[in-house]
């Protein structure tokens, strides 16, 4: 099942996905089924200084996109998974979540990533989704978090997208 989100409805969604994504409790709609990227694009902004990196397999920076904006995340150098159920105490080493931001940058590194717009959580490991995005031009941001939502070095990528009415 894909999500299909409206940008004047993006607050409640992202807040909800939130929750539901980041619980692991069930959740009405949720990311399209991920498969891992083979190959990672060569050109995509990123805070990476080598070793482990998220990336967005589409669309391309730079693309002329129509919404409902098909997204698609990968990764090197760790492994998605999904945030363990339950009360989570601690963060497992290598295992991370991707997280989407709209029109905004990257975190610090260490920097717990809100459960609040702009940002979308994919606690469950998906890697990608559909969404709408207004006409005009947009910053996405792809960053990776642990078990606790924490932002992780180099695991940051931002792309810009021109949506056409």
């Amino acid at each position: 099942m894909k999500v299909r989100t409206s940008f004047a409805g993006f607050a409640a969604l992202a807040g909800a996905m939130a929750l539901a994504a980041c619980s692991n409790s069930s959740e009405p709609a949720k990311p399209a089924a991920s498969t891992p990227a083979s190959t990672p694009p060569a050109a995509a902004a990123s805070s990476s200084g080598g070793g482990a990196r998220v990336f967005f397999v589409e669309p391309a920076d730079g693309a002329t996109v129509k919404s409902p904006v098909h997204l698609k995340f990968g990764v090197q150098g760790s492994e998605i998974s999904p945030v363990p159920a339950g009360d989570v105490t601690s963060a497992r080493p290598g295992m991370v979540h991707h997280h989407v931001g709209v029109d905004t940058d990257c975190l610090p590194p260490g920097t717990a990533i809100p459960k609040a717009a702009p940002w979308v959580h994919f606690g469950k490991g998906d890697a990608e989704m559909d969404m709408q995005l207004p006409p005009g031009p947009h910053k996405l941001t792809l960053e990776a978090g642990d078990d606790m939502h924490v932002t992780q070095p180099g695991m940051c990528s931002t792309i810009t997208v021109n949506v056409a009415p």
